[in-house]
């Protein structure tokens, strides 16, 4: 019949939300939106001044190496999030975050993401009215930081995304932004830029695999030096990146 909602064997949600959700999570990860990703290269700026990071071969070892970071050190908060998408869990992980980031570039870059991202969510997804009342609600009390990794997740749950789109989604995030500010520091051109990230993509599945559904108690620095390294953007002399 014409108008009938058709629903998904299995399941008790209609295929329209399904297929809406898939809009919704596009839209997440699409570079259009303004959350300020694409102004933080992930200390990749500060590591090709230092001479760690000199060409394509050297590239390529960066991205793995930040992904497996990022897998180890963030996808468990996206995890707890996502599954707990709930004011009491994100507080508790955003002050867990905010203990565990060693270096200050990197805290304070996590920090303007975050809160980027949830003003921008809490403004686009009205249907889920409960992200402007915890941002509201939080910056009344003062309670968080906004870390960025926390938010993803809260806002993956409250979407309704299963937590392994989730993480996956988050790990594309960072590769596609650290490959795009490779392409801006004119260490790899556009076309060179895709070919990287398809290539790449093998090596982040198998990370998000071996990452993913983890605790925030099993969350760990895998790659000290990069961690050193975009601590060291601040004493750049001429930058193009904040972080």
């Amino acid at each position: 019949m014409e108008g009938e909602v058709v629903i998904n064997d299995g399941t008790n949600k209609p295929a329209s939300m399904d297929s809406l959700l898939q809009w919704s999570q596009w839209q997440l990860i699409d570079s259009i939106l303004p959350t300020g990703g694409f102004a933080h290269s992930f200390g990749l700026e500060a590591a090709i001044q230092a001479r760690l990071v000199s060409g394509p071969e050297g590239l390529r070892t960066y991205v793995i190496q930040v992904l497996e970071n990022t897998g180890s050190l963030l996808l468990p908060f996206v995890y707890s999030a996502s599954i707990s998408p709930d004011m009491q869990t994100w507080h508790k992980l955003d002050k867990m975050l905010d203990a565990t980031l060693t270096n200050e570039v990197g805290r304070k870059a996590s920090i303007a993401q975050g809160s980027a991202l949830m003003r921008v969510a809490a403004a686009v997804f009205q249907e889920v009215p409960n992200l402007k009342t915890l941002r509201d609600t939080s910056l009344s009390t003062g309670a968080v930081c906004f870390h960025h990794a926390p938010i993803f997740g809260l806002i993956c749950g409250l979407l309704g995304s299963d937590v392994q789109t989730s993480q996956r989604a988050y790990m594309f995030m960072i590769m596609r932004d650290v490959i795009s500010a490779a392409t801006r520091l004119n260490l790899v051109g556009p076309l060179g830029a895709a070919v990287l990230q398809h290539q790449v993509a093998v090596v982040a599945e198998d990370l998000s695999k071996k990452w993913m559904d983890r605790a925030v108690e099993e969350a760990c620095q895998t790659m000290p030096l990069l961690d050193t390294v975009q601590g060291c953007h601040g004493y750049l002399f001429s930058r193009l990146f904040c972080s």
